[in-house]
């Protein structure tokens, strides 16, 4: 007769269901599932140490199998467990295994898990290479992405600093808004370099504080961003309500805004999650604090659709009123039209993920948020600086100041040497 059923190593099991998936997910596995079981199996564990403390129990013990944990069971009865409520790993989080605790100790579980619980189809090794290959890919994209918008916001940032007659609240706003792309793109390369430049580390379980560091400094850049962009939506609104161009006393409300909420979101998230989640790096969005940063961010747009709406009401308004001069419609005209666009533009892909739980739509989530994201800041630049015709007169201005003093130099040059 065959000897008693041995489970497996703690996670064993777990890994040998997984592993296929992990490895189709490449350089971004699903953490969260990794998670959820060691949550389970540290429930299970310590359920085996109290019970261990009570002596002359009969029968088969409570023991974690590396999906499940099955409670204490006396000899001769059986048990049936769910399967685990994972959606995307498995089809029938309804069905159930059974085991009998037999005087050998518990049975072999039945029907097996991949059976009873239908574990998602996996694909082959062709598969898993092609959907690693993509990933990469991916990669290369948002890499070559975010350096472009690096390389186009510092210029637009150079060009508005050197330029006195650029110098006003207008364009020191869309400087802050620049700086805050730049703190993105750095933030993702930096993240990138902490998590997955070295193969061998486990994402899933790497819990440093390096690691947290960089989560809560990417999880800043994006809200600054988004509460950045709000900052062009209200100074936009106040523009054509009060009708000023260089007011600055409004700036360090504009800088409180654009920065200060962003910092004191990520100080709440990093609090919350050092006492009540202080587990893994930060990056499962499936915990529930995730929404400590997400609901700031969906605030932010939302005022920024309002703001979109008043807006369009108001330049209707403004362009159909006689007295206005030719000079203020242009101007009106001109930042409308690049704020107008980007509102929808940067808010309406994450609201709709944001609706949706974090396993659904994977591919095209991390198609909007990486590689259309990382050209986000060189359309920024574009909109703002490059085809601003203001910057462009200017530029032209200077150029043709440049020559004209480079010829008045070579002909002086030239007289002197002549005269000698």
């Amino acid at each position: 007769m065959a000897g008693p059923w041995q489970p497996p190593r703690p996670r064993s099991l777990l890994l040998l269901l997984l592993l296929p998936t992990l490895q189709v997910r490449g350089t971004h596995p699903d953490c969260s599932v990794v998670l959820h079981f060691q949550k389970r199996e540290a429930e299970c564990l310590e359920r085996i140490r109290s019970e261990s403390q009570t002596p002359g129990q009969e029968g088969c013990p409570t023991e974690w199998d590396g999906v499940s944990c099955w409670p204490a069971l006396p000899l001769g009865q059986s048990r049936a467990v769910a399967c685990p409520d994972i959606l995307h790993v498995f089809k029938n989080s309804k069905g159930l295994i059974q085991r009998n605790c037999t005087e050998w100790g518990w049975s072999l579980p039945s029907p097996p898990y991949h059976s009873a619980c239908r574990l998602e189809t996996l694909g082959s090794n062709n598969d898993t290479e092609a959907t690693r290959g993509h990933f990469v890919t991916m990669k290369v994209l948002y890499t070559c992405g975010y350096s472009t918008s690096l390389a186009a916001l510092l210029l637009a940032i150079g060009i508005f600093s050197c330029f006195g007659k650029l110098h006003c609240t207008r364009n020191s706003i869309h400087i802050h808004f620049f700086t805050s792309f730049i703190l993105r793109a750095t933030a993702v390369f930096i993240k990138d370099g902490v998590l997955f430049s070295d193969e061998s580390i486990d994402h899933c379980t790497m819990s440093t504080v390096t690691c947290k560091a960089a989560i809560a400094f990417f999880q800043y850049s994006v809200l600054a961003n988004f509460y950045w962009l709000l900052v062009e939506g209200l100074y936009l609104q106040t523009l054509l309500l009060l009708t000023f161009t260089c007011d600055r006393s409004y700036t360090w409300g504009y800088v409180l805004v654009g920065w200060g909420v962003p910092m004191v979101t990520v100080g709440v998230w990093v609090i919350t999650r050092l006492q009540y989640d202080n587990h893994g790096c930060w990056d499962d969005y499936s915990s529930p604090y995730w929404w400590v940063i997400k609901a700031p961010i969906l605030l932010a747009i939302f005022v920024n659709f309002l703001i979109f709406l008043n807006v369009t009401r108001m330049l209707a308004q403004k362009i159909r009123c006689p007295d206005l001069s030719k000079t203020h419609k242009q101007q009106y005209l001109r930042l409308t039209k690049s704020t107008l666009l980007l509102i929808p533009l940067f808010g309406v892909h994450y609201v709709v993920f944001a609706l949706f739980p974090e396993h659904v739509g994977v591919d095209a989530r991390l198609y909007f948020e990486l590689v259309l994201g990382s050209y986000q800041g060189f359309l920024v630049a574009l909109l703002y600086c490059f085809l601003n015709g203001e910057v462009r007169a200017e530029i032209r201005r200077n150029w043709g100041k440049w020559q004209r003093s480079m010829e008045s130099n070579v002909f002086n040059l030239a007289t002197q040497d002549f005269t000698a």
